[in-house]
C-alpha cells in the first residue's frame, strides 16, 4: 500500500500514462481526505466531479481522514519546516498521513519532502 500525493493523481486525470502505469502498480491505493479535496478543489464543473468520483471509486482508493494525531504531527512538522522549508499546510497533513500510518508516499513533488528523514518518500517523475 502507498499513499498518493495530489500531483500524481492530477497528472493521471490528465492523461499522464507514467502516472496511470505508477497507480496501477500499487496494489492498495491510498490517499489523505486532504488529497480529495485539494482536487476537488480544483475541478472546473459537475462534469469534472463526477469523472473524478468515479475516477476514485474505480480504483478503490482507501481515504484516510484526519485525526487528531495527524493533526499533532502535521503541526509539529509545520512548525519544524514552515520557515526554513516552507512547508505548507496540506503537504504537512499528507506528509503526516502516511507517517502515521507507515505508508510511503507516492509524489513527484519530492521538494516539498525530501528533508523528512522520517518519510519513505517514493519520487514520481512525469
Amino acid at each position: 500500500m502507498s499513499l498518493i500525493d495530489t500531483d500524481v493523481l492530477v497528472w493521471y486525470m490528465r492523461g499522464n500514462e507514467k502516472a496511470r502505469a505508477a497507480i496501477r502498480k500499487i496494489e492498495k491505493p491510498a490517499i489523505s481526505i486532504i488529497t480529495q479535496m485539494e482536487l476537488v478543489q480544483g475541478l472546473r464543473n459537475k462534469t469534472e466531479q463526477v469523472a473524478l468520483r468515479r475516477f476514485l471509486d474505480a480504483y478503490d482508493f482507501k481515504r484516510y481522514a484526519v485525526n487528531e494525531a495527524i493533526s499533532q504531527r502535521a503541526l509539529f512538522l509545520m512548525e519544524e519546516w514552515r520557515l526554513s522549508h516552507h512547508m505548507l499546510m496540506a503537504d504537512a497533513l499528507i506528509a503526516a498521513t502516511a507517517m502515521e500510518h507507515g505508508l510511503p508516499l507516492l509524489s513527484g513533488n519530492a521538494k516539498h519532502y525530501r528533508f523528512l528523514k522520517v518519510l519513505e518518500l517514493k519520487a514520481f517523475k512525469p
